[in-house]
């Protein structure tokens, strides 16, 4: 499933200038709305591998071709905010997944029935975005890409969002296995791996803005609260590492969820506020970062994992917490009333 997801963003990257050029955001947001409920639905009644496999590639090209359009929709001065409430909403309907998923397949019936209760929000996105919405009276100035665009900065949001995405999939695709090597049964560690989403909801439901309030007093929440954030996040992958109690990772999960949640929403609005060159590629570009991130770092820690164990190789995420800290913010984005 991630790996499919993955391949979708890669490919959504590729198209995303193209897609977007005539600001066909709403058309391509009901095109991956409707093929990703059409891999939902297959995965949900495959009886074999190869209507699985189909399923869980249409679920990632749908999404991920709702996901190039959302840095567009809710790009501006205060991006990272709204960024942040639409992903507090994300998810906290989110956490709903693993519960009923595990709840499931505790009962007998194979946790991928839960996949058809993703059918119908998704149809819901059709007629909503058929609406006409006035558009915002705030531009970002922007400029096609050759134009004196800052390419050093670029890459360098890029290299966040990589860093950023990279921590949170490896929890996200990793707690639950973690878990069962603690030795709970696989329903119950799909119930306590929820920990994590729900951390990442109680996360972003604060806001960046507010969690680097709540640590300032520390020292921690100057300026941006990538540090805070990066801070819980680490303490929590510690938590992960450190104990082998099926409680105490639990916590560790929820721990790193709160501090995972505040560097998407942050590093996104970076990117996509870059002045120079043009809205649509930065959105292609935070879709090949996330693409990137998703496909190579949980293989990664599932190849650490095979060298050493699970447990230690959750250690993976340290590292690339201390470089996207290490990596700092140098533009700020160029905006004009009209």
């Amino acid at each position: 499933m991630s790996s499919a997801f993955a391949v979708g963003l890669l490919i959504v990257a590729l198209i995303g200038p193209m897609a977007l050029r005539t600001d066909a955001r709403m058309l391509v947001l009901r095109i991956g709305a409707i093929v990703c409920a059409v891999g939902a639905l297959l995965l949900a009644v495959a009886q074999g591998l190869a209507v699985a496999l189909a399923g869980g590639l249409l679920v990632g090209l749908g999404g991920a071709l709702m996901l190039l359009v959302v840095p567009l929709l809710l790009s501006g001065p205060r991006a990272a905010v709204r960024i942040a409430r639409a992903n507090a909403v994300s998810s906290t309907t989110g956490i709903f997944a693993p519960l009923v998923i595990g709840a499931l397949d505790s009962l007998g019936p194979t946790g991928r029935l839960a996949m058809l209760l993703a059918v119908l929000p998704l149809l819901l996105v059709l007629p909503l975005t058929r609406s006409r919405v006035a558009p915002r009276a705030v531009h970002v100035v922007a400029e096609s890409p050759g134009s004196g665009a800052p390419w050093g900065t670029v890459f360098r949001g890029w290299s966040r969002v990589v860093l950023a995405v990279s921590v949170e999939f490896c929890f996200v695709i990793w707690a639950v296995a973690r878990l069962l090597a603690t030795g709970v049964p696989a329903g119950t560690a799909a119930l306590l791996g929820s920990a994590f989403p729900i951390g990442m909801a109680v996360g972003r439901t604060i806001g960046p803005v507010n969690l680097g309030r709540i640590f300032r007093p520390a020292g921690l929440g100057r300026g941006s609260a990538l540090l805070p954030g990066g801070v819980l996040a680490a303490a929590g992958t510690l938590l992960v590492t450190a104990f082998d109690s099926p409680a105490l990772v639990t916590v560790g999960l929820g721990l790193a969820g709160l501090g995972v949640a505040t560097l998407y929403p942050i590093v996104l609005a970076d990117l996509i506020s870059i002045p120079g060159v043009s809205p649509a590629h930065l959105a292609s570009l935070s879709a090949f970062a996330s693409g990137t991130a998703i496909l190579l770092a949980p293989a990664a820690l599932a190849a650490l994992a095979g060298v050493l164990d699970l447990r230690t190789a959750f250690l993976i995420p340290l590292p690339l917490l201390a470089i996207l800290l290490l990596i700092h913010r140098t533009t700020q984005p160029v905006v004009r009333q009209p």
